[in-house]
């Protein structure tokens, strides 16, 4: 009877199991349900591998960004815009799926690679030349803590969260110090990158602790990978009348959005 028993519920399972395996994956959301109203020109350049990108300076508080417009979650842009920025940069790219689909386990692990951040060029205006942006990047063992630890190996799973922290050696402001978390948000993962620590310019506080934040969500969609990204800054008119801040802004999102991109694709390569 006992054995039966047994029998009839292992048949169950494997019955269930079947189905389950047989059973379609839920859809992919496509790009226009997420961004229905986006203009044509907008949605050609988010297929372009520079994306879409527009910046605002002093936008004021009733800004409204595209991804306020859009199906995302609408806390992306206003942990963003809660701070008041003086200096806003918005993104929208897409990674035309490849060889198979992406999946955030391959977002996951790119996003922990800080160390391929190391040695990314742009262009100087000022040397008329490309150089790097981020002469060292690495992971720290700690908020306060300076001791570099190393990425770690690819991993089989999404954690929930993660913090990790972070120090970029920039091009104009120096030594750096980031904190980053990674969060599992509804269909995608969001990456939040905050300043843990003041960022100088020459010996001038340039941007207080806190007050820079980018926000970056990664979503496998029907066309790829999503990429959609809010960076923003709080800076006194004193740095704002020394520091062209949009086009610094813009130019370290270009540089970490592409430095993420390459690192997804190359997931998928591998």
């Amino acid at each position: 009877m006992a054995l039966r028993l047994l029998l009839a519920v292992l048949v169950k399972c494997f019955v269930l199991f079947s189905l389950a395996a047989q059973s379609p994956s839920p859809a992919l959301r496509s790009f226009d349900e997420i961004f229905p109203g986006l203009s044509p020109a907008a949605r050609a350049e988010a297929f372009t591998q520079e994306g879409h990108l527009q910046t605002f300076e002093r936008p004021g508080a009733n800004v409204s960004t595209l991804g306020l417009q859009s199906a995302l979650d609408p806390g992306i842009s206003r942990d963003v815009l809660g701070m008041r920025p003086v200096v806003l940069v918005e993104s929208i790219m897409v990674i035309p799926a490849a060889a198979g689909r992406y999946s955030l386990l391959d977002v996951y692990n790119a996003l922990s690679q800080i160390r391929d951040l190391q040695g990314r060029l742009y262009h100087s205006h000022r040397r008329q030349a490309y150089v790097p942006l981020f002469e060292e990047a690495t992971r720290l063992d700690g908020n306060r803590r300076n001791t570099s630890v190393p990425d770690p190996p690819p991993a089989t799973s999404v954690p929930q969260s993660e913090t990790i922290y972070v120090r970029l050696r920039d091009a104009n402001f120096g030594n750096t110090f980031y904190r980053a978390q990674m969060t599992l948000d509804g269909l995608g993962l969001r990456y939040s990158l905050t300043n843990n620590r003041t960022i100088s310019w020459t010996i001038i506080p340039a941007i207080r602790e806190g007050r820079f934040i980018a926000q970056m969500y990664f979503e496998p969609i029907a066309e790829g990978i999503l990429i959609y990204s809010l960076a923003g800054v709080d800076v006194s008119n004193l740095v704002m009348s020394q520091v062209h801040m949009p086009s610094a802004i813009a130019t370290r999102l270009e540089v970490i959005i592409q430095w993420a991109a390459e690192g997804i694709s190359r997931q998928r390569r591998g």
